[in-house]
C-alpha cells in the first residue's frame, strides 16, 4: 500500500537516490548531491510540507516538490514505481492550494519532452521561454555611456511607478513585496539599480540593473539551457535565482522609445564596469511573451539558449 507523507529527517538520501536513478537517462543530466538536497532541507525557512514523499511497503520511492511562489517540481520515482506519481503530485497540488497558491509553474530543459508532457497532461500550458543572452564590452555596439545626471539612483518611491512600466513582465505585483526585493535582496545592494527620469516630473521612465559581483558565476560557463531564473533580470523576481556576473536587465513601457532607453540603460551599464577586470561580458535574461523586450536583446547581444516555462492557474 503507498503512503504518502511530508519531509522527515533522513528522506535527503532517499531522495538522492531516486533522482539520479529517475533522470539518469535524460540529455545533459547532472547528478544531484547530498550536500546540495541538505543546504535547502536545512535552511532556516525550510518548511517539510512542501515535499511529499510516497512510501511503498516503508521504502520511498517518489518524492514531489513545491515552492512558496508556486513552483512545483515533477514527481519522481525511482523504475518501476512510475504509477505513484500521480497520487505524488496531486498531494502537491492540494497543498498548494490549501495555502491559497493560485499559479503554479514549473520550468525544465527544453530536450526533456516527456516531462513537459507530464504538465501538459495536468492542465499546464506553457507559457513563455526564459531566454538568456550574452554579449562582450567589446562588442557593443555603443561606446560606454559617460557620467551624467541623466541617470539617477532608483528609491523605494519610486516602487509604485515601476509596477507600472512593464507589469506584464514583473512577477510580483505587491507594492511592499517588490519593495523588499528591490531594496532589500541580501544578493545585490540597492545602488545596483538606477533610472532614466521624466525631466516633466522626475518619475522613472525606465530602470536599469547593473549586478557587479565578481564573485558570481561567469555566464560563458553555466550551461545556458539549465531551468535557472538569472538574478536581477526583471521577470524573475520571486525566483530561485542563479547569481550571474555582469547581469543587465531593464525595464521599460514596450512602446516605440523603448529602444533607445534600453541603449541608455545599457551604456551606463558598461559604464559602471570601467574599473571592473574581471567582467569581460554582460549577461541578460528576457521573456519570449515580452516580445519587444526579447527583440531589442535579440538585436543588441548573442543568444546562448532558453528554457520553457509551464504555468497553470487555478
Amino acid at each position: 500500500m503507498i503512503k504518502i507523507r511530508y519531509f522527515q529527517p533522513g528522506d535527503e538520501v532517499a531522495q538522492l537516490e531516486i533522482y539520479n536513478q529517475a533522470a539518469a537517462a535524460l540529455p545533459r543530466f547532472k547528478p544531484a548531491t547530498l550536500g546540495e538536497i541538505q543546504r535547502r532541507t536545512r535552511a532556516r525557512d525550510f518548511d517539510p510540507s512542501s515535499r511529499f514523499y510516497a512510501e511503498v511497503g516503508g521504502r520511498v520511492v517518489g518524492y514531489a516538490i513545491s515552492s512558496p511562489n508556486g513552483r512545483v517540481s515533477f514527481p519522481w520515482t525511482l523504475p518501476g514505481h512510475e504509477q505513484q506519481r500521480g497520487p505524488l503530485f496531486q498531494a502537491l497540488l492540494i497543498e498548494l492550494e490549501k495555502k491559497g497558491v493560485k499559479r503554479l509553474f514549473a520550468a525544465y530543459r527544453e530536450d526533456w519532452p516527456l516531462i513537459h508532457q507530464f504538465f501538459h497532461t495536468h492542465g499546464f500550458r506553457k507559457a513563455r521561454d526564459m531566454v538568456n543572452f550574452a554579449i562582450d564590452l567589446g562588442d557593443m555596439p555603443t561606446p560606454a555611456a559617460r557620467p551624467s545626471t541623466t541617470f539617477t539612483p532608483l528609491v523605494p518611491e519610486d516602487v509604485p511607478a515601476v509596477l507600472k512600466l512593464a507589469p506584464e513582465i514583473l512577477r510580483i505585483h505587491d507594492p511592499a513585496a517588490l519593495e523588499r526585493y528591490l531594496f532589500h535582496n541580501p544578493y545585490f545592494p540597492a545602488d545596483s539599480l538606477y533610472t532614466l527620469r521624466s525631466r516633466a516630473d522626475q518619475t522613472p521612465l525606465a530602470v536599469g540593473i547593473m549586478i557587479n559581483d565578481m564573485s558570481y558565476a561567469d555566464c560563458k560557463v553555466v550551461d545556458s539551457n539549465l531551468p535557472c531564473f538569472r538574478l536581477g533580470a526583471f521577470g524573475t523576481e520571486g525566483m530561485q535565482a542563479k547569481r550571474i556576473k555582469g547581469l543587465f536587465s531593464f525595464l521599460a513601457k514596450q512602446d516605440r522609445n523603448m529602444n533607445l532607453l534600453g541603449m541608455d540603460l545599457l551604456g551606463q551599464a558598461s559604464f559602471r564596469l570601467r574599473d571592473s577586470d574581471d567582467i569581460e561580458t554582460l549577461a541578460a535574461q528576457a521573456p519570449s511573451d515580452a516580445p519587444a523586450l526579447l527583440n531589442f536583446y535579440s538585436r543588441i547581444f548573442q543568444r546562448q539558449g532558453s528554457f520553457p516555462v509551464f504555468e497553470l492557474e487555478r
